[in-house]
């Protein structure tokens, strides 16, 4: 159904073409499912545009063909190609925040791309938008028809996207990373959703994602990319039960995975000639003449009692409003130096929780008791000294850094604001942090578009620690990068706390990187706390119906199962 022969993709630069993507071959038979997989940076989105033919204006297809049906995409004109979309070639992007129109509602978005490819009325595509969403599973479709993007969660956007692009049921559906804003349960769902479209009208689905589990899980077929190129291509099991490249098994090794807990988890090192190996580094040691590690406080440095937050929302456009409870009675502490896992589904109120503790809203009702100081009502006045010590990494890298600062700015910042020292200490203070989160001193000078996703989120880590904060909120920290980058960050963020005495508050859907992070989890549903405990006991014995059901949706299970029979 879909057939790409020597596809060559580069960039205009001002010395000529640089090329990204080398001669990648590979076909998808009507229904089936083909993973593709690499790092950040290998070429996966960039093949996905071409196949579209959404490359940016400094891109070009330098060679090469791309077939549906015997027809040549790459010589098709800008009408034949927007007559393709949609209609008979489908494409979920990464992004639904950048993706979605904020001036119109989610309903309308949906309603006008059934309306572009399907003789019904307006009406009829309301009611078939109406019930899509009830597929993809997101709650009180009614709502969301009505909704502008910003008034729903990532995950809740994701699906929207997802329920567009399935609207009129494409005969080719290339899915670029769409579950990465989802939770475990979700994901579940919306993969059931692509198998079951998959077998419902025989669609070919390029699955594009970094989570391995998710490939093993759901794809036929496995094609790995690195560096531009095509390195391996195999049917799933054996890819996963017997790789050929170096590369694919370095990928595999650098998964976390549940009921694996590791101090350390693998990384992927490429040496001067570029051949690829899998390596553990060794945790870092505190710096000499660092200070000495406090003793163990029996307080906690961070605790939560009864707090409660409330939005007010109207479910229909006549109806009163009614009241949402996002945070409904939560209470849990976490102890000086450790890590509190906070799981749940999107939309469960974990990021309105993190939002409450950093002051960014102001609760209802309830007690934040940070070193014993209760600070859930203080004035802004009072608030400033604790800003100091409480401090956030963002999901979105992209997002929470200006593009128009330079990295020495975006980390300078908060010394700034704070006016700590001269200018020249400052600067001096930049560079130690890009020290310590493993980037070379020259990226003080560059802007964050010059960066891959995982160098942006080590700068979020070292503009979070220029204060030398006592808590670290990290808000989905790590779902967006893929294995090898999330290895490399996870052990920063380990190596960080023992160097920094930090205290993590970790937010994430990501069951495994949870459980290898966190030394206590607490279980988020429907803003309450249904469960909390050790991170042991919760994963061996989870005490909670809820928690069972997140634990049995995790697809990394079949992934480790895989790697350990190749073991």
């Amino acid at each position: 159904m879909l057939e790409i022969r020597n596809l060559s993709i580069a960039f205009k630069t001002a010395a000529g073409l640089k090329p990204a993507v080398r001669d990648v071959s590979f076909t998808i038979r009507p229904g089936e499912i083909l993973g593709l997989v690499g790092e950040s940076g290998s070429g996966k989105t960039l093949t996905s545009l071409g196949v579209m033919g959404l490359l940016p204006p400094n891109a070009v297809v330098t060679r090469g063909e791309v077939l549906v049906d015997g027809v040549d995409l790459i010589k098709c004109t800008p009408a034949e190609l927007r007559r393709l979309r949609g209609g008979h070639v489908a494409m979920i992007f990464q992004d639904p925040m950048a993706s979605l129109d904020p001036i119109f509602t989610c309903g309308d978005q949906i309603v006008e791309a059934i309306l572009l490819h399907e003789r019904i009325g307006k009406a009829a595509a309301r009611r078939k938008a109406l019930a899509l969403l009830e597929k993809v599973h997101i709650p009180d479709p009614a709502r969301c028809m009505r909704a502008f993007p910003h008034e729903l969660s990532g995950g809740q956007c994701q699906r929207v996207m997802i329920a567009m692009a399935v609207s009129c049921k494409p005969r080719i559906i290339i899915a670029d990373e769409p579950t990465t804003a989802l939770d475990v349960t979700v994901q579940k769902q919306v993969l059931d959703l692509l198998r079951g479209l998959n077998a419902e009208v025989g669609a070919a689905i390029l699955l594009i994602t970094h989570d391995l589990g998710v490939i093993y899980e759901v794809a036929d077929r496995v094609a790995v990319m690195y560096a531009g190129e095509l390195m391996e291509e195999a049917a799933t099991p054996d890819l996963f039960t017997n790789p050929q490249n170096d590369y694919t098994k370095a990928l595999i090794d650098s998964m976390p995975s549940l009921g694996l807990r590791q101090e350390r988890l693998p990384v992927i090192e490429r040496d001067a000639a570029g051949n690829v190996r899998s390596v553990r580094p060794q945790p870092r040691t505190r710096p000499a003449g660092g200070d000495v590690p406090v003793a163990v406080d029996p307080h906690p440095l961070l605790e939560l009692k009864d707090l409660r937050k409330s939005y007010w929302v109207k479910p229909t456009p006549l109806a009163a409003a009614v009241a949402m409870h996002a945070v409904d009675g939560v209470s849990f502490s976490i102890a000086p130096r450790t890590t509190l896992g906070l799981v749940g589904e999107s939309g469960c109120g974990k990021t309105t929780l993190s939002r409450a503790i950093m002051r960014l809203s102001n609760p209802d009702s309830g007690q934040i008791l940070f070193k014993g100081q209760d600070i859930a009502r203080l004035s802004e006045r009072a608030m400033r000294p604790f800003r100091r010590e409480i401090a956030m990494v963002f999901q979105n890298p992209y997002g929470s850094l200006n593009p128009r600062q330079t990295v020495a700015d975006l980390i300078g910042a908060p010394l700034a604001i704070f006016e700590e020292g001269t200018p020249a200490e400052r600067s001096k203070h930049v560079l130690q942090l890009l020290d310590a989160v493993g980037l070379p001193r020259a990226a003080a000078a560059k802007y964050p578009h010059e960066f891959s996703g995982g160098q942006r989120q080590r700068i979020a880590v070292a503009r979070a620690l220029a204060l030398k904060p006592s808590l670290v909120i990290c808000d989905e920290a790590v779902s967006a990068l893929d294995v090898s980058v999330q290895a490399q960050v996870l052990n920063l963020l380990k190596d960080l706390q023992v160097e920094f005495d930090l205290t993590y508050l970790f937010i994430s859907h990501d069951l495994s990187v949870v459980e290898h992070i966190s030394d206590t989890i607490a279980v988020m549903q429907k803003g309450r706390i249904v469960e909390a405990g050790p991170a042991e006991a919760i994963f061996a014995a989870p005490q909670h119906a809820y928690t069972r059901l997140l634990l049995d949706a995790v697809p990394t299970v079949g992934a480790e199962r895989a790697r350990r029979g190749r073991a």
